[in-house]
């Protein structure tokens, strides 16, 4: 099984080897176990043929090893990048898998759940498998399937989508069908790229930006067959399908590195502008939220009596940070909860539920799952993501666009952040809409988030001390992080991002829980990351925490203090003291998460780790 991986497919007149090549380097964030690539191509005059290449390890492996054995010039092709969950990143479990004949390529990202009882039955009528993938059972499939569908590669691959269970996205080439690639999904993202004499599929739309700006989101269970002058999708019975296309709003340079050693120094970089973007026309000249695009009416909204947010990983923490701004501005109940977790425990739901699912790429399997779940008790469902066109947005209600542009690192940033600004929208629109008590605080907490972007600004230009830091702390085994009230979810996410890029042992804790047991933790010199939080509003705050650095500082532990501008009273128990600008209590993670993105990449790197791409990780989990 694979999950997670990088797609390209390419028809026209173009090298197909560099394309899919070019949008490979452009998807490595989905997976960089193994990679291979497949083209069809001109056999001297008397036919095609097909020629494969594939290695473990990253995309500079398999080019190095194209470099020394070229392959035949070609003008059709696809390629695949591996994020490895079943059957280990060897050469022989790399994608593409080829049939009996050598004639058909598969490459595959999900999972065919199937696929034990389906390779017993094609072992059992004499195919040879190589490989411990699910993806080479579909290979042999399909050689039997071509041939009874007369030569259709688009039919044979609606015939054994038919057969196969799970998640997947399928894409295909066949040598007797030159200038023909054919896709096909299910749970699992692809995106058709439409050019001008070329066309493309990719798990996204990054893969192809360089050459069109036109996509069309394959839908679900559909098949799609490009040529050069054509696209042709149908649905798995072999019925039309209905074309969603539309523009990508960035253009390649948004996924280019821009100078920077890194695309997560370079994201970290642009989150004053995603802040802005998300911001962008959201907010009217007279100072009131307009979300008219997010397709559910007043009435539905103020009969809303029970709200859940609902994501996974870094998400999740953003998920955190709304239960408390929901509540506040609304006075709805509100639960965070993790969508691994959400269906299996039999969530009370019903038609007054509004579930709010939170996803970067509108794929992550388990988040879409909890999705369904939702929707299937009658539960309204808003997405929040930043991906036009893809599944989570589809399938809900409404939607949110964050309008982050690409996030090619794995450990999220800018996504992040948009996420929260996006879910302070929400908030700030049903407390307005609702009429709660709170009608001047909206007005100015509204004021305050369009002067987000500055204050995001302004804590980056002043981040030299914490990548010193950070290459201070480079031999530690552990860094501990607490915060209260909003500020612990920043703690959370602090942590994770330091497991993620420094492979380190990282907790994010409530500081008043640190006495219930965690303080048992503390020994002379362990860094710990304390997240004041804002005097505005919310002093009791600000005093118990004073108290924990002095707790722990009394312990031994190296206090480094994130306070705000003017806050002295943290002054004499922080060993290393972070600044940020004053901000309203529930907006401050805005500006106190990202001394923390910085913390943890300066640290992975100093400790000479990969940072765009961490081990073991891929950007999107499309797989449960």
């Amino acid at each position: 099984m694979t999950a997670m991986c990088g797609i390209v497919g390419y028809v026209g007149d173009k090298s197909a080897l560099e394309v899919v090549i070019e949008g490979l380097r452009r998807l490595e964030y989905r997976g960089y176990d193994s990679a291979g690539v497949a083209l069809i191509s001109s056999n001297g005059g008397s036919g095609t043929e097909l020629a494969t290449e594939r290695r473990a390890g990253k995309l500079a492996n398999l080019i190095g090893a194209i470099e020394e054995r070229p392959l035949p010039a070609a003008t059709t092709g696809m390629g695949h990048t591996r994020w490895a969950t079943h059957g280990a990143p060897t050469d022989r479990n790399a994608h593409p898998h080829t049939d009996c004949t050598g004639r058909v390529a598969v490459i595959h990202n999900g999972i065919i759940e199937n696929f034990a009882a389906l390779r017993a039955e094609l072992t059992a009528a004499g195919h040879p498998l190589s490989s411990d993938t699910d993806t080479e059972v579909v290979a042999h499939l399909l050689e039997a399937a071509y041939q009874d569908s007369d030569g259709d590669l688009a039919e044979a691959l609606r015939r054994v989508c038919r057969r196969l269970e799970g998640a997947f996205t399928l894409v295909v080439v066949h040598a007797d069908a030159p200038g023909v690639v054919v896709g096909a999904r299910r749970n699992s993202p692809l995106v058709v790229g439409r050019g001008i004499g070329e066309n493309f599929l990719a798990s996204d739309v990054a893969a192809f930006i360089a050459h069109t700006r036109q996509a069309i989101e394959l839908g679900q269970d559909q098949v799609v067959e490009i040529r050069a002058d054509q696209i042709s999708i149908t649905n798995f019975d072999g019925t039309r399908a209905a074309v969603n296309e539309y523009h990508v709003d960035w253009d390649v340079s948004a996924a280019e590195k821009g100078g920077y050693d890194y695309f997560m120094l370079k994201e970290i970089a642009e989150q004053p502008r995603a802040v802005a973007d998300t911001l962008l026309g959201r907010i009217g000249a007279d100072g009131r939220l307009q979300l008219d695009e997010m397709r559910l009416s007043p009435d539905e909204l103020r009969e809303i009596d029970k709200i859940i947010v609902i994501a996974c990983g870094t998400s999740f923490h953003a998920a955190l940070i709304a239960k408390y701004a929901i509540e506040h501005w609304t006075r709805i109940p509100c639960e965070a909860e993790l969508a691994s977790e959400f269906r299996y425990r039999d969530p009370v739901l019903s038609r007054r539920t509004l579930v709010i699912v939170i996803s970067q790429s509108g794929e992550t399997m388990d988040t879409l799952m909890a999705l369904r779940h939702a929707r299937e008790q009658g539960s309204l469902v808003l997405a929040i993501s930043n991906t036009n066109g893809s599944t989570i947005p589809r399938e809900s209600d409404a939607v949110l666009y964050t309008h982050a542009g690409p996030e090619v690192a794995v450990a999220s940033t800018k996504a992040f952040l948009t996420q929260l600004v996006a879910v302070y929208l929400v908030a700030l629109y049903l407390g307005q809409l609702r009429g709660t008590n709170y009608g001047d605080e909206l007005d100015d907490v509204i004021l305050q988030l369009a002067a987000m972007p500055e204050k995001v600004e302004k804590v980056l230009e002043t981040m030299e001390p914490v990548r010193e830091l950070a290459r201070s702390l480079a031999g530690e085994r552990c860094v501990l992080f607490l915060g209260r009230h909003v500020g612990y979810p920043v703690a959370l996410e602090g942590a994770l991002k330091l497991k993620e890029l420094a492979y380190m042992h990282a907790e994010g804790f409530a500081a008043g829980e640190l006495k219930h047991g965690p303080i048992a933790l503390i020994e002379q010199d362990l860094p710990v990351v304390v997240v004041v939080p804002s005097r505005q509003g919310r002093d009791v705050l600000h005093d118990k925490i004073v108290s924990n650095i002095q707790e722990i500082r009394a312990r031994g532990a190296k206090t480094i203090v994130i306070a705000e501008e003017g806050d002295d009273a943290v002054v004499p128990y922080a060993d290393m003291l972070i600044r940020i600008p004053p901000t309203p209590t529930l907006l401050q993670p805005l500006v106190a998460t990202v001394p923390l993105q910085v913390f943890a990449c300066e640290l992975a790197t100093a400790k000479g780790h990969e940072v765009d791409q961490p081990r073991n990780l891929a950007k999107s989990v499309t797989v449960e």
